[in-house]
């Protein structure tokens, strides 16, 4: 099963130049059986870009999941404390096995959907 993610653009063309080996959550999906990311890219992009393979994900307190992934966060530090403040939980996705689109697919009608907030099973 796949699930479609809305990324910030800076972010999501960082997954597949291959400097972001981790894309970071809130909340994480609750079905397990997850194997694909596809990539939105939001506003002002707004287009499907691509899609990559889980490795694993890693959920533990903030502290742990930084020290564990900051190398290839592809975000700032001050900018991951911001996102997880308050949380007792992160979530990382790490990624592997990248593919870009050569084409970037429109949301609407490729996958007859509106942009999810955070994430959406398709």
């Amino acid at each position: 099963m796949k699930v479609l993610l809305s990324i910030k653009p800076e972010y999501a063309f960082k997954i597949f130049e291959g400097t972001k080996k981790f894309e970071f959550r809130k909340v994480i999906f609750k079905k397990p059986n997850i194997k694909t990311v596809v990539v939105y890219a939001s506003s002002p992009v707004q287009q499907v870009i691509g899609e990559f393979e889980i490795d694993t994900i890693l959920s533990f307190d903030p502290d742990s999941i930084w020290n564990l992934t900051k190398k290839y966060s592809g975000i700032t530090k001050d900018f991951f404390d911001e996102y997880f403040a308050d949380r007792d939980i992160a979530h990382a996705i790490k990624i592997k096995n990248t593919i870009k689109y050569s084409e970037p697919l429109s949301i609407k009608d490729a996958f007859n959907a509106v942009p999810p907030q955070s994430y959406m099973y398709i």
